[in-house]
Parts: structure tokens; sequence; C-alpha cells
């Protein structure tokens, strides 16, 4: 689950057009956002199912989410770099439409490989059309109270997405089965795709000279794609491998080589993804490793939580999406309080009191029994996650955009959003490492309710 913009490249100015037409784009454009962001929490409730469906044993479930995650979050420059040199409208078509494709495939997946395979290109689709969309929003309207007006809406629309997503994640597997949480992407898409020429004006970033391969830094995102890769599988493999088994061994040192070859290529390249001087500035450091370790905590919880209730305590899909809604909504509501608050005081105040509030919930979640039950164990700790969440969002942002010099705001913005991704891509393979390690003799699932 997310609700921080995914932002990448926002240059270019306002494309002419009727103020009907513009609000048509927006509300065009944030549909796309809003489905993106809903796919990153839709399926956590689905899990269970999935793996009875396709007899997907426990240690692999995490992938079903990593795969979607590691490709979004390593390639999302990569997508904002694509949409401005070649056209933000055509990259944006592009990425709506494999990521409708990709999830047909999972809609249909005959077993958890093909799945897991579906889902990886769904999040290769996401990094193209997420960061196009925005470039589009901010291309198409003027800056000041219009561009912030129009922001606000998509803001909104992403962190609404965020909480349909466990709701719509329980109902559509609880009433159709767990295939529809995928299939219901499609003739979104397919709406979007037949709309976007109509409304949507093609932009892009001006240049002067003739486009060349190093202008899209392939080699970097492929370096940095496979790093991720390699780490997530050696963590994720390692307990049924071992952390001393050459395979393990090998895949973490590869993933570590490559990575510091993509660290390498970013120093010393012409056109890098990103470019490694924002990382100099003290406040883009500090609010980058707040927002992976955020990213950790953020991504495990949900996982584990649908988890726990339904193999736990038994409840049926309706029944752990409705009991999610109170932290998804205490979210939404902490993160439309947080700018007040950091008027008021300071961000870095915000931010300590946002943690701290996570921490607890966290801690609080942590004490769970098996017999436990949702006033007294789910719905406390829920509040209290949501509202550390949705204060610190905001400021751990602020943070990691300030200092930054106008030229490299959109690409700080991407920035901040890369790392939550793969903080929590990283984090989620070495949790759910550690959980099965620990996990000798698992407990038979409860009947499960109805609803």
């Amino acid at each position: 689950m997310t609700i921080t913009a995914t932002i990448a490249a926002t240059g270019g100015s306002p494309t002419p057009q009727s103020d009907g037409r513009r609000w048509k784009a927006l509300a065009l454009l944030a549909t796309a956002e809003f489905i993106v962001v809903l796919d990153a929490s839709i399926v956590n409730i689905a899990l269970p199912d999935i793996g009875n469906g396709l007899q997907l044993a426990a240690t692999h479930l995490a992938w079903i989410i990593t795969a979607y995650v590691v490709a979004f979050g390593a390639l999302l420059p990569l997508g904002g770099r694509l949409a401005d040199l070649l056209g933000r409208r055509l990259v944006f078509t592009a990425g709506i439409g494999l990521f409708s494709l990709a999830s047909l495939a999972a809609g249909v997946a005959p077993d958890g490989a093909f799945l897991i395979t579906a889902r990886a290109l769904q999040g290769i689709g996401a990094a193209m059309l997420a960061p196009a969309a925005l470039s589009l929003v901010t291309s198409t309207f003027r800056e000041g109270e219009e561009r912030t007006t129009a922001l606000s809406i998509w803001g909104a629309v992403a962190a609404g997405g965020a909480a349909a997503g466990v709701l719509f994640g329980g109902l559509l597997t609880g009433s159709l089965g767990w295939r529809s949480v995928f299939l219901i992407n499609v003739p979104i898409g397919i709406a979007v795709i037949a709309l976007t020429r109509r409304v949507v004006p093609e932009s892009r970033a001006e240049r002067t000279a003739r486009l060349t391969m190093a202008d899209f830094d392939l080699l970097g995102a492929t370096t940095v794609t496979g790093g991720l890769v390699a780490m997530v599988v050696g963590l994720s493999e390692a307990t049924a491998w071992g952390w001393t088994s050459p395979v393990t061994l090998g895949l973490l040192a590869a993933g570590i080589v490559l990575l510091g070859v993509f660290v390498r290529l970013q120093a010393t390249g012409t056109h890098p993804l990103i470019p490694l001087h924002l990382l100099t500035i003290r406040t883009v450091a500090a609010g980058n490793a707040v927002m992976f370790l955020t990213g950790i905590a953020m991504l495990g919880l949900f996982y584990f939580l649908s988890l726990y209730e339904q193999f736990v305590l038994g409840y049926g899909p309706i029944t752990a999406g409705l009991s999610q809604l109170p932290l998804a909504l205490a979210l939404i509501l902490a993160a439309g309080f947080a700018g007040p608050l950091i008027a008021r005081f300071s961000d870095r105040a915000v931010l300590t009191a946002g943690l701290l509030g996570l921490a607890a919930g966290l801690c609080w979640f942590g004490l769970a029994p098996v017999d436990g039950s949702f006033l007294v164990d789910i719905l406390g700790p829920s509040l209290l996650v949501g509202i550390g969440l949705g204060t610190a969002f905001v400021p751990i942002t602020s943070i990691a955009v300030s200092g930054v010099p106008a030229r490299d705001a959109g690409v700080a913005g991407g920035l901040v959003n890369t790392t939550q991704q793969i903080g929590g891509a990283v984090g989620l393979a070495a949790l759910a490492t550690l959980a099965n390690s620990r996990t000798t003799r698992p407990r038979p699932p409860r009947p499960r309710c109805s609803r």
C-alpha cells in the first residue's frame, strides 16, 4: 500500500486546451493512478485464497507482492525518463496497456510461476504509466493555484486507492474469487486507453539534440533491477537453500556487485537515472533513509496482518478486508492533518510524532496472540499505525525534497518514491524469510468465517 505520489519528472509547459478537457484529462489520469495504488494493496487479502487455488507454498506467497514492487520501484526512474523523451501520452498509453494485459494474464494464471511473472509485468506497466500520468497532470495545468488544486485531487484519489484496496480485495475475493482482483483492472484499462487520445494532449520535454541510447540509461536500469532481483531471491530462498549455500551466497554477492555497478554508472554517466549528487544533500539522504525503513515496515505489516487474520483468526476475505479499513481511513485522515501540523510546528517534530505512533502500533501488533480478537488486538494498533503512517508520510516527503534546486525537484520526488518501493521489496523478502524460519510446525487455519 502506498499513498505517496509517484513522481519522476514534471517538466514541460502547460498545453493550451479548454477547461473542460483539462479536468476530464485529470479524471482519466487519476483513474489510472487509482488502479496502480489499488493493486499494491488489493492483493494482500487474496493471498490465502491464491495459495490454496494454485497450491502455492506459504514461503512463496510473498513473491506475489514482491515481484510487483521490485519491478515498479526499480523501473520508476526509467519510466519517467521514457515519458519525458518519447512523449508522456505515448508512454502512459503503453504503460496502461501493458498493465491491463498483465492483469488479464494474472487473472487466468494456471500456476504460481505464471502469476508471479504476470505480477512483475504489472509492475513494469505501473512504472511506465505512473510517472507519465503525473507529468501529464503538471504539464496540463498552469503552475499556481490551478496546479495545486489538480495535485490535491490527485493525492486524494491516490489515498482513496489505498483505502479501497483492502475493502475491494475482501469483497471481490469473498464474492467472485481471487482471480477477480486482477481481472477488474482489464475493463478499466481498456476504457482509459480508449479515452486517452480524446482528452489527454501529448507533451514531452524540450530537447535540442538528437536522442541517443545514452539518454535513456538502459544499462543503469538493467543493473539496478538485476541487483534487486538477485538480492530479493537470495533473501527469500535462504531458508530453503541455507544461508551458507553457494547459491544463496552467490545471489547475494551478485546483487551487491550489480548494485555497486549501478552506483558507479550513476556517478559517471552523462544522463543518470538518479543523479547521485542529490544524496549529498543532508535532507535528501535523511528523508530517503527514513522512507526506506518506513517502506519495510509498511509492506511487511499489510502482508503479515492479512495472513494473521485469515490463517490464525479464521477470518474470511470480506471480514479481513473490512477489518483493515479503519487503518486505511486513519492513514488518510492523518495525512490530511499533517500539513497544518507541519505549518504550526515543524516537519521534524511531526515526523518524530508519526514515527513514534507507528512504532507503538507495530509493537502492539507484535503482542497479538493466536486467539486474538478484533477489538483488542487489531483495532487499537490499526488506528495507531494508520495515524503514525499518515502523519509521517508528508514530512518524510517534505524533508526528502527540501534543499533541492528547482530543476531537480521532480527527480528528488521520484527518488523518495523509488526508495519506498525498494525498501518494501527488500524488507518483505527478509521478513518473510525470518517468519518462515521460525514457523517450524504450521498451525492449520481455523474454519473460515463466511464473511
